[in-house]
């Protein structure tokens, strides 16, 4: 292989894909990028078993081959190059060398027959929806996805599709969000899948805030997402997520209505003095107004007003304020409804396509 390629063009590769290696490999060529040319474009891989991910950028290709290179370390060289135009050549012994016009390394790879194969989709069904869509989808979602590992089912978010239309779920059993959107075209068959956190993230990563097409493809046990020339493959989660249906409180009058913005600057500032201890921030709600209080014993207390419309019984509450947080920055509305229909009771954010139930937490 002999290639020359620009330092801009390759480090933006090297970012794409890079995520992906772990720091603890199990395998000495897990730690490696895969580097393959074709005709006038690199292909750089990466994948750790569970999630691969592999990119295309334009070189100029002196002679075909391929590579496996340690991964942290071609990036570090490649950030550090003075210039701008890069040299990449195979020599023997897996041996590659990276020059510039002043500056020379030679690193010590693995052999390209080595590193795993990305799988095939088999029995596979396609998913078309525009990418800033799904961007949106997963911004207020994928905050409520449960890192326990011991609930290994809540480790990701819950993709099912019904006709025209797709649902991503997420919750780690506190709070629970849920983002419905409608699909460029139906559909072949319904579908329920859950995608791992990792994958999501690898995906919020690449996605862009654009109307051009992403496309799905999904397996037996897999899942594709093709975008920008990235390609990101992982496994699903196996098992059966809970019928999240059964906990949506059906609407109700009882809601205040507030400024997001306002909202969402008075809960973080009553959040600086919590503590793993003390998280619940205390909601007074009156008829024209939320008293936002916080007293943590040995830190101190505040106290904050903040118009809102609101009709309900006058009541008292607590909530965790990073969930209430979590929410907010990721709306893009002015305007919010808040019900609350109890002290024991979840509050609800409810729009025409998404849904947010959060648990109060007690007071004191």
């Amino acid at each position: 292989m002999k290639i020359t390629v620009e330092k801009e063009v390759l480090i933006k590769g090297i970012e794409t894909i890079l995520n992906v290696i772990s720091t603890k490999a199990t395998l000495p060529i897990l730690s490696n990028f895969l580097l393959e040319t074709h005709k006038n474009s690199l292909k750089m891989t990466a994948t750790d078993l569970n999630i691969g991910i592999s990119c295309v950028i334009p070189v100029e290709v002196h002679e075909q081959g391929a590579i496996t290179i340690p991964a942290r370390r071609f990036s570090s060289i490649i950030k550090e190059l003075p210039e701008n135009t890069i040299h990449l050549t195979t020599k023997k012994n897996n041996i590659i060398s990276i020059e510039t016009q002043n500056c020379y390394f030679k690193i010590i790879g693995l052999a390209a027959e080595e590193f795993p194969k990305l799988p095939e989709l088999k029995e596979k069904q396609e998913v078309i929806i525009e990418q800033g869509i799904l961007k949106q989808m997963l911004e207020q979602t994928a905050f409520a996805v449960s890192i326990d590992e011991t609930r290994y089912i809540l480790n990701g978010i819950l993709f099912t599709s019904k006709k025209d239309s797709l649902t991503l779920v997420a919750t780690d059993g506190k709070r629970l969000a849920i983002n419905t959107k409608k699909l460029i075209q139906p559909t072949e068959k319904d579908f329920s899948i859950i995608v791992p956190l990792k994958t999501i993230q690898e995906l919020q990563r690449n996605i862009k805030n654009e109307d051009s097409e992403l496309n799905i493809v999904i397996g037996s046990n897999q899942i594709l997402f093709h975008l920008n020339g990235t390609t990101i493959i992982s496994r699903l989660i196996e098992g059966e997520f809970p019928d999240y249906t059964q906990v949506i409180p059906p609407p109700t009058d009882n809601k205040m209505r507030i400024e997001r913005e306002k909202f969402l600057l008075a809960i973080r500032r009553a959040s600086l003095l919590s503590t793993p201890d003390y998280q619940a921030v205390k909601f007074e709600i009156f008829k024209n107004k939320l008293v936002l209080s916080k007293s943590t014993p040995d830190i101190g207390e505040s106290r904050e007003e903040i118009p809102i419309e609101y009709n309900g019984k006058e009541m008292i509450i607590g909530f965790n304020p990073n969930y209430l947080i979590d929410v907010l920055r990721n709306l893009n509305v002015e305007i919010i409804d808040f019900e609350i229909t109890g002290s024991e009771r979840p509050g609800v954010i409810r729009m025409s396509d998404y849904i947010y139930i959060v648990l109060p937490m007690r007071l004191g």
